[in-house]
């Protein structure tokens, strides 16, 4: 796993981290952007995303995984 500091290339990764961003302020962490331009916890973890200021791994797929769907597309 590698730490990334740009948003995710796939929508879904980008949701998935701005998500799990957004459940942490809402438990009471700090935004990580000095002046966040709105107050609603999914927004301001979506400005921080594209501020390049969140700081999030996403994990790697298993060597395994790729084998299996090379083996189904060769059959």
């Amino acid at each position: 796993m590698t730490v990334e500091n740009q948003a995710p290339d796939s929508k879904f990764a980008f949701v998935v981290v701005a998500a799990r961003r957004a459940r942490q302020l809402m438990m009471g962490a700090v935004p990580l952007v000095a002046n966040p331009r709105s107050h609603k916890y999914t927004r301001v973890a979506i400005e921080e995303l594209g501020a390049g200021v969140l700081e999030y791994q996403l994990p790697e797929p298993p060597g395994n995984a790729l084998d299996k769907d090379e083996k189904r597309r060769k059959e």
